[in-house]
């Protein structure tokens, strides 16, 4: 779930951005979000303060929205930082504090989408980032959904048209629409590209015979002549990397 913060001092604006904030969502197909309101920085700071995303106005009675935005990333915290502010001048001290953007008031609607747009998007590649860390894996989007697949499953890849085809372990296969020389980018080492429409996971490999790659279970996939060296040395690494076969 998506955890969102506004902190503006006036109701009336922190209504307006909690109702843009949920539009935005409900457009984008988000089905699982959070908007807390906070009426002053002092208010968000004695909150955990552990969101994703925080709308700060800049000009707020008492601790104004630097201040706050200084005191927040002094605890270490990462949340996307917003500013909103009437005068552009006030946000040259926002690269102190590692702001993402800054939206000035009264408020652009096209603008609100085109940040909100980016920093979604960073969300997400920073969660993916996150998975692999623990996991490795990717994430791929099907539609306006999107799904992390553990690399451990993937048996093999391949490309049939303008579409990938991920062949998993027991059988499934999850299709959608992209570009293998992209997926090549964000998978591991033990990922090879055997053929200009296949990419195989080693750790599934059996032996190569008659340019077919071999996979558990006999399952053949071909492998391009021009690979084929290439292959088989990748094949030969990756074995005593696992001193198994």
């Amino acid at each position: 779930m998506l955890k969102l913060a506004i902190c503006d001092d006036e109701p009336f604006m922190a209504e307006e951005l909690s109702s843009l904030l949920s539009s935005y969502m409900e457009e984008r197909g988000c089905t699982s979000w959070d908007i807390c309101c906070f009426p002053d920085g002092k208010a968000l700071l004695d909150s955990d303060g552990n969101f994703d995303l925080i709308l700060l106005d800049i000009q707020m009675k008492g601790m104004d929205g630097m201040e706050t935005a200084r005191k927040l990333r002094q605890r270490g915290n990462q949340s996307i930082l917003i500013f909103i502010t009437v005068l552009k001048e006030c946000v040259f001290d926002a690269f102190q504090v590692q702001a993402f953007d800054f939206l000035v008031k009264p408020l652009d609607p096209d603008r609100f989408r085109q940040i909100l747009n980016r920093a979604i998007a960073w969300l997400e590649q920073r969660e993916q980032r996150r998975m692999q860390k623990r996991t490795p894996s990717i994430m791929i989007q099907r539609g306006s959904a999107r799904e992390i697949i553990l690399l451990s499953k993937i048996r093999y890849c391949e490309v049939l048209g303008r579409k990938i085809y991920i062949h998993l372990a027991g059988g499934a296969t999850v299709d959608y629409y992209g570009r293998l020389e992209e997926l090549e980018q964000q998978v591991d080492p033990r990922f090879f590209r055997c053929h200009r429409s296949y990419l195989v996971n080693l750790d599934y490999v059996r032996g190569c015979d008659a340019g077919q790659v071999i996979l558990t279970q006999q399952e053949k996939i071909p492998v391009s002549r021009l690979r084929e060296r290439d292959f088989l040395q990748a094949l030969l690494h990756h074995m005593k990397g696992r001193n198994t076969f």
